[in-house]
């Protein structure tokens, strides 16, 4: 049973990982699109 709890825990921040990762390559498009447009 303690095994099952820290497989989840886990798994469960490895997910929370790649999510913040993702968020993160969104705002640096945007960021790059916004830097792109200023600098028109």
């Amino acid at each position: 049973m303690k095994n099952l709890v820290l497989s989840l825990l886990v798994m469960c921040t490895l997910c929370a990982c790649n999510t913040v990762q993702g968020i993160g390559k969104d705002v640096k498009k945007v960021g790059e699109v916004v830097e792109g447009a200023g600098k028109k």
